[in-house]
């Protein structure tokens, strides 16, 4: 999941970039990335969103539910990149589009059912708007990232320092 808000964050201009960043979140890239890859990505993406702004856990549910049933499959046992066990949603020889539809659907399906239905969500700094998923302890985050909480922070002390000024005494 914190690849797709990184990808939504700043979207990948080619596919060769799209395939980096992919790789340095540590996904094994099977086939060579193309230019549909970089439009599937892009579309499915545009539809993940709709998750992160569903207004109930159970339009966000049915929402992923849709997602899931399009990009994975039975869960089963691999070890196709030699790195040792672990467990694949996805059919094994996919296009790198295919296999982050997987990855970010039952990425966000895992996250969402360990941590809480509403551990993502949208940046509260209204001039942001990023989507994050909430990873915290307390589950309590509002801020995509510290830069946007430390800016609405000054932003609501400026605001209390005017309302706190005396007002002007009138001249006579």
């Amino acid at each position: 999941m914190r690849l797709a808000t990184e990808l939504v964050a700043k979207p990948p201009r080619t596919a060769g970039e799209l395939a980096e960043r992919c790789t340095e979140a540590g996904v094994v890239i099977e086939r060579p990335a193309g230019p549909a890859d970089l439009r599937e990505v892009e579309a499915f993406l545009a539809r993940w969103l709709t998750v992160v702004d569903a207004d109930t856990p159970r339009l966000r549910a049915e929402r992923l539910n849709v997602l899931l049933a399009e990009a994975s499959a039975y869960p089963r046992l691999t070890d196709h990149a030699g790195d040792g066990w672990h467990i694949h949603y996805r059919d094994a020889g996919l296009r790198l589009g295919a296999v982050l539809r997987a990855l970010i659907s039952v990425g966000t399906a895992l996250h969402l059912t360990g941590r809480g239905m509403d551990r993502l969500r949208r940046c509260a700094l209204a001039e942001c708007d990023l989507p994050f998923g909430d990873f915290t302890r307390g589950g309590r985050q509002r801020y995509c990232s510290p830069a946007c909480a430390n800016r609405d922070a000054v932003r609501r002390h400026r605001a209390k320092a005017r309302r706190d000024q005396p007002a002007p005494m009138a001249s006579h």
